[in-house]
């Protein structure tokens, strides 16, 4: 059962997914006063990325790790990069310690405005989760919110209006008084002037410069570069918000937060036989960035294989492989009807693996629930699946085999023994 406030929210915000406006490109609330005390101070500081593809790539992520380097010389400013394609906040909060609290970040950027509109239904729970994860960690570790934008909020930010997630975001975001930087705003200025395309083919078009080619991911010589500029104008008021110190951690928005959210490996969870700890499954895997976000990489191929565990929280899931060859299994949490699921999506190609997140449907209620999980015989309808957006099956026989390849279990509370 979801929480009684967070669904009420959730309804509340799609109908009132406006802020008066105009929007503001930034607010500052308690600033960022810590990290930049200790870039002015010299040494190691440790900036961390938390987001999706727009953080991967190599634009305003790296650019304004640059920038901050070459503003602050006397210290070492490292990066810990933290981004996955297509995965939002749920994901994000679960994997949290592994990929970016062992590494005591300075600062933490979180980058899920886009990505989560479609991967993340508890945007208060996950969110307000990874602060309060970080927090416990270290109450000196700065935190930035950072909303990047895509065609189907363009329209919102042209009548200043902030998109239904955005709204819960801040909600999060003015809570914890962390500082939110939209890049967006200036974006859907410079397109409703005329000054910018939006969405072509190419970076430059005619005498004007265009933003994506795909209108989400931006070019890295003219969208990247914009969200660059944002960051830069926003440092001042960062810098002078307040002083240097700990973060308080208030009571929770949402009861059901994630801040106890976690990935597992699959080593301390009970499996049935023929589980094997598996190889990389291509070099196109062996090559991507994403092979680090996984403790370990285990393989079912047989249906009937299982595995089994209990744990005492809100929400179970898992996180493994998408790729041509990921089959259908089955969840069964306590006595409730099976859900089926897959890691398989319309983006599955042949020789292609990416990390991909699956999620129980809805929250449970907080206590103990025993889980188990079952490879299948049965194959997602692949074809239907690619066929809903207009693909088909680049090499058939590489979509044949119906296998499982987990890295690990996700739970919003903790593993029981």
């Amino acid at each position: 059962m979801k929480s009684l406030f967070a669904s009420c929210w959730g309804a509340l915000a799609v109908v009132l997914s406006v802020q008066a406006g105009p929007l503001a490109e930034l607010q500052a609330r308690s600033g960022l006063p810590n990290v930049f005390a200790k870039l002015q101070a010299g040494g190691a500081v440790r900036v961390a990325y938390l987001g999706g593809s727009i953080t991967d790539a190599e634009g305003w992520r790296v650019l304004s790790r640059q920038w901050l380097a070459a503003q602050y010389p006397q210290a070492q400013v490292q990066e810990i990069r933290a981004t996955i394609c297509g995965t939002g906040a749920e994901l994000g909060a679960c994997r949290l310690t592994h990929d970016v609290l062992q590494f005591k970040p300075d600062l933490l950027f979180v980058e899920f405005a886009v990505n989560g509109a479609g991967n993340n239904r508890r945007p208060i729970q996950t969110m307000e989760g990874i602060i309060r994860q970080a927090w416990r960690a270290n109450p000196a570790t700065d935190i930035c919110f950072v909303y990047t934008i895509n065609s189907g909020m363009l329209p919102a930010f042209q009548a200043d209006k902030l998109p239904a997630l955005q709204v819960q975001m801040e909600r999060v975001a003015e809570r914890y008084q962390v500082p939110s930087l939209n890049f967006g705003v200036e974006v859907a200025r410079q397109v409703k002037a005329g000054q910018l395309v939006f969405q072509a083919p190419t970076a430059h078009q005619a005498n004007k410069t265009v933003f994506s080619a795909d209108g989400v991911h931006p070019f890295i010589e003219t969208g990247h570069k914009l969200y660059l500029d944002a960051l830069i104008r926003a440092v001042p008021a960062l810098k002078q918000a307040s002083q240097p110190g700990p973060h308080a951690l208030p009571e929770p928005l949402d009861a059901a937060s994630w801040g106890r959210a976690a990935l597992v490996p699959l080593e301390q969870i009970q499996k049935s036989d023929g589980w094997k700890l598996a190889p990389s499954p291509s070099d196109a895997w062996a090559a991507a960035v994403e092979k680090k976000y996984l403790p370990s990489l285990w393989k079912a191929e047989q249906p009937g294989q299982s595995l089994t565990f209990k744990f005492r929280g809100t929400c179970c899931g898992l996180v493994g492989l998408r790729g041509p060859d990921a089959g259908q299994f089955r969840v069964t949490v306590d006595d409730g009807a099976p859900v089926n699921g897959t890691l398989f999506d319309h983006y599955a190609k042949a020789n292609t693996w990416r990390v991909q997140p699956w999620f129980y449907p809805g929250d449970l209620q907080e206590g103990e629930h025993r889980v188990r999980l079952e490879l299948l015989a049965e194959p997602p309808d692949k074809a239907g699946i690619l066929k809903k957006q207009h693909k088909t099956m680049d090499k058939p026989e590489a979509f044949t085999e119906n296998r499982l390849y987990l890295g690990g279990i996700l739970l919003a509370g903790e593993l029981i023994p």
